[in-house]
């Protein structure tokens, strides 16, 4: 089983303090690994829970940066835990821990605002840069990733028409332009070259897209570029 990738070799990790965390999964050896790991390489773990209801508490009682949510829980699952903590704090990033790299609620945990997904044998030096990564902003996995995670558990999913959804409205036809190619897995460099801008420009559609549309990242910008039938599923790579 291959982990997704996280930024770097894998050889080294960013220094400097880290964002503060909490970990949240119903198997103990695990929360301890991934505890050790993290608090090895100076990212501070402020609390552990056991399951879905207890990491809302948690994350309720200590504010962290990051937390780390096992999608399957007993009670309270990661999935309906994650929807709980990301409405009581936009600002909190949520990943979600799986044993499968094509895991059945992949779609509905970024659709309800997860930043990306580790394997549980994710690598040390991966899981400490994968938790730094997404403390900083941005999105754990790469868009054409997602794009495919999406693909596959959205095509059975009806989708509403662009019309449909409101906030679509206050996009220039440029910004629904650049939207429906982040939503097909393009990086700035290529929405740069596909549409003939500098990467500065480009950079600059993608920071009023998110601002206009409140997406946290580009995880979330694929799903909605979906859910809005920017982009269907089936599309095919530019």
């Amino acid at each position: 089983m291959t982990a997704p990738h996280a930024p770097g070799s894998g050889s080294a990790v960013a220094a400097g303090p880290g964002p503060r965390v909490v970990i949240a999964d119903d198997q103990e050896l695990v929360r301890t690994g991934f505890r050790l790991i993290l608090t090895a390489r100076g990212i501070d773990v402020v609390g552990e829970a056991a399951d879905g209801a207890a990491a809302v508490e948690e994350v309720r009682r200590l504010r962290p940066d990051v937390v780390l949510l096992d999608i399957r829980m007993p009670g309270m699952d990661g999935l309906e835990a994650a929807r709980r903590i990301l409405a009581e704090d936009p600002s909190c990033r949520v990943v979600m821990l799986t044993t499968f790299d094509l895991d059945q609620y992949v779609y509905a945990a970024l659709a309800a605002g997860a930043s990306g997904f580790l394997l549980k044998d994710v690598t040390s030096d991966h899981l400490a840069a994968a938790v730094r990564l997404v403390g900083t902003g941005d999105a754990l996995l790469a868009p054409s990733i997602t794009r495919r995670l999406v693909e596959r558990f959205a095509a059975g999913a009806p989708v509403p028409a662009p019309a449909d959804h409101r906030d679509l409205a206050r996009l220039t036809p440029r910004e629904r332009e650049v939207l429906a190619l982040l939503g097909r897995g393009l990086s700035n460099t290529e929405l740069a070259a596909y549409l003939t801008l500098s990467e500065a420009t480009v950079k600059t559609h993608v920071a009023r897209i998110f601002a206009k549309l409140s997406l946290r990242d580009r995880a979330q910008a694929v799903v909605l570029a979906y859910e809005t039938g920017l982009v269907a599923p089936g599309d095919r790579d530019l």
